[in-house]
């Protein structure tokens, strides 16, 4: 399986995905794929990717990161794959023969999702809820719809692969005041959102430490055939 699919990069939000996934590449022999540190959030992503040097066209680019669920069907720790990502009533598609290369060479560990792409932190468990049910979209990212606006408009191939780490039926911090307008995160105020809600604090690392695992998992298992 090593060669199927010639990833020339992969891009993933900085700090610790991008951790996760470097893991999950080191000691793989062969070709691998250049990863990016891409930053969080819609504007600072777009911003960034105006700036790269990414524009090679027939080049494929695997997004791959967190994301929060939107489904009673997905849960912590899932593995999701993406068909399509919606924002403000607009979707882009993601490339179909990449996604289904990738999906075979990983069937029964995947599914494949509806997106949907926030420009703030999808924190409450009712928010989600609402909007899995309003807009049939099974889970929520911050930079996705970006990425393939973006990406289709400069004849990229694109796929996008995540896993959950939040799930639909309990709240997380509300951390969006804790991301930077350049989409690195500040640690005061992440700090002082853990801290006023323990509870949702203490969930949301748990199942971030559980998804940064499966993150590296998946990341080695694609690469290593």
């Amino acid at each position: 399986m090593s060669n199927f699919l010639p990833i020339n990069t992969i891009l993933v939000p900085q700090g610790a995905e991008y951790k996760a996934v470097y893991r999950g590449l080191s000691g793989i022999t062969g070709c691998i794929p250049t990863v990016v540190a891409i930053p969080v959030g819609m504007k600072p992503l777009l911003k960034y990717l105006q700036q790269g040097q990414f524009l090679a066209p027939k080049s494929r680019v695997l997004i791959m990161g967190l994301c929060g669920s939107l489904s009673d069907r997905h849960t912590v720790g899932d593995i999701v794959l993406y068909q399509d990502c919606i924002y403000q009533g607009k979707q882009e598609e993601c490339d179909r023969t990449f996604t289904a290369q990738l999906h075979s060479s990983l069937s029964e560990k995947v599914s494949l999702v509806k997106s949907l792409t926030s420009d703030r932190v999808i924190w409450s468990a009712a928010e989600k809820h609402r909007l899995g049910e309003t807009l049939a979209a099974d889970v929520v990212d911050m930079e996705g719809f970006t990425a393939l606006e973006f990406f289709n408009a400069a004849g990229v191939t694109v796929a996008i692969l995540r896993v959950v780490s939040d799930d639909c039926q309990h709240n997380i911090p509300d951390l969006t005041s804790a991301i930077n307008s350049d989409g690195s995160l500040k640690p005061f105020p992440l700090a002082m959102g853990m801290l006023r809600q323990p509870l949702a604090a203490t969930r949301l690392i748990r199942g971030s430490l559980t998804a940064l695992k499966v993150l590296e998992q998946v990341t080695n298992l694609l690469f290593s055939g």
